[in-house]
């Protein structure tokens, strides 16, 4: 994939989930953010060597007690629209502003041939999904690009289920570590990253063209 293109599409699926932060701040305090020194995003990491079989087996072991007996499946296009929904159930506050999300921008992002999105249906109904990326020359990194799960399944070890199933999807591509990034207030999401495995090793900060799509 040329720069230019993955350039668009980091934009596209950050733009994606910047109403993800809104749940942390709001709509000014966003915008002061992003006309000063920019958002903070770390950069987490967790290099498959480290994934031993002690944590795997640990992570397996949480995703069998789950009660919730949740499936997988990759999206197609007639699936995103029940993206959209968990998307907005998950993310919306009735006392901030919010954005629904582009149903196109998020065509566009599924029909990249290096990303796929996973969606957890339990007892009947998509509960969550997972944004997934290979990145690099070789396609040797996985990128978890975001995650979300309906509010009354949240809690529930369906988050952790989603994680190790975008691990396997991973491990079948033969990647050679997971990446994600986090917005540095984003302390739940921060603490669900990090009880997976993952460590920071870097920080970038993404001004307002970093979001947008021309």
């Amino acid at each position: 994939m040329s720069n230019s293109r993955m350039s668009l599409k980091r934009k596209r699926i950050r733009s994606f989930f910047l109403e993800f932060e809104k749940k942390v701040k709001s709509d000014e305090e966003i915008d002061d953010e992003l006309s000063s020194k920019g958002m903070e995003y770390l950069q987490m990491k967790l290099p498959v060597s480290k994934i031993t079989p002690e944590l795997e087996e640990e992570l397996s072991l949480k995703v069998e007690k789950n009660i919730l007996k949740a499936k997988i499946r990759e999206a197609g296009e007639k699936d995103l629209e029940s993206v959209m929904f968990i998307h907005n159930r998950a993310w919306m506050t009735s006392n901030e502003p919010f954005s629904p999300i582009d149903l196109e921008s998020l065509k566009t992002i599924n029909s990249y041939p290096e990303t796929v999105i996973l969606i957890a249906k339990v007892y009947g109904t998509d509960a969550g999904f997972a944004i997934l990326d290979l990145e690099g020359k070789e396609k040797e990194f996985g990128i978890i690009c975001g995650l979300g799960v309906l509010p009354r399944f949240q809690n529930k070890g369906l988050g952790t289920f989603i994680g190790m199933e975008s691990w396997k999807y991973f491990k079948r591509k033969g990647v050679k570590e997971l990446r994600c990034e986090v917005y540095r207030d984003n302390k739940v999401s921060y603490n669900f990253i990090k009880s997976l495995g993952f460590e920071q090793f870097d920080v970038r900060f993404y001004k307002r063209d970093d979001f947008i799509v021309e």
